[in-house]
């Protein structure tokens, strides 16, 4: 089963399904590098099995985004199951930083769908409304202690009203969000992501996350996906694990910025 889903992977959601949404992709090789809003570049691949030289690979991208104004961070992608020996050395001679690994986590949709008993007064619904992102971005500002909170709110109300197929789901106690995450179905794939789950953490532990995976799941199943896939962190990944999902392999992001950035 790990090695169909990573093969599933591979195919489904590496390189051109990572860019959806960017405003410019340069094709360099077999990297294809990205500028997301807000500055953000991006690289990503297939696979780095057949290149020559990984540090002038680097270099190039270096090159490419030392040109793009305004750009506040670029993040290499890396996976642990790749074949790259040597990249993390290219990678760090060059200024790119390391930071915590993740797990690739992914399961069947179908089998994450069963209903979770929740505490009694927790409703569980999509966002639908500016009030609604609004409190759900505050609520994940307090959990990751961002203070720049504000900012992606505006920028995540302005994908709801741009009618998106991204959806934002909420658990609500008394009317306030104690929980919340997003479902991002990928086009031309059999995959919907699982992103930005937080839960306060006076409500944790209560299965409420879990709902909302279950939650997540069967919308993915009306959207025709088969699976599900997140990026987790280990705090994360134990409550995916109870989910459904399982562990196919890490990924490692490796930032550079430039100087003053």
């Amino acid at each position: 089963m790990r090695q169909r889903y990573l093969e599933a992977y591979d195919a489904q959601l590496r390189t051109g399904a990572e860019t959806n949404g960017a405003r410019d992709v340069v094709v360099h090789g077999p990297l294809r590098m990205a500028l997301f809003p807000g500055g953000r570049g991006f690289v990503t691949y297939r696979g780095l099995e057949a290149a020559d030289d990984l540090g002038a690979l680097v270099d190039a991208v270096v090159a490419h985004f030392r040109t793009v104004p305004g750009i506040t961070a670029v993040e290499w992608k890396t996976r642990g199951h790749d074949r790259a020996p040597g990249l993390h050395q290219a990678l760090t001679a060059r200024g790119f930083v390391p930071e915590e690994p993740e797990s690739i986590m992914i399961g069947e949709a179908a089998l994450l769908a069963e209903p979770i008993p929740v505490p009694a007064g927790i409703k569980i619904r999509r966002a639908r409304s500016d009030a609604d992102v609004w409190a759900m971005e505050e609520m994940q500002g307090t959990v990751f202690g961002d203070p720049k909170w504000a900012a992606r709110a505006a920028m995540t109300a302005q994908r709801l009203r741009e009618g998106t197929s991204v959806e934002f789901w909420l658990a609500t106690y008394d009317g306030h969000v104690v929980s919340a995450g997003r479902l991002e179905p990928v086009d031309g794939t059999e995959f919907a992501g699982l992103w930005g789950g937080s839960t306060l953490p006076e409500w944790r532990g209560r299965g409420i996350y879990r709902a909302l995976t279950a939650e997540r799941a069967r919308s993915a199943l009306a959207l025709g996906k088969r699976y599900l896939q997140s990026d987790s962190t280990e705090f994360s990944r134990p409550i995916l694990e109870r989910s459904g999902l399982i562990k196919v392999s890490t990924t490692t992001p490796y930032v550079w910025r430039p100087a003053g950035g």
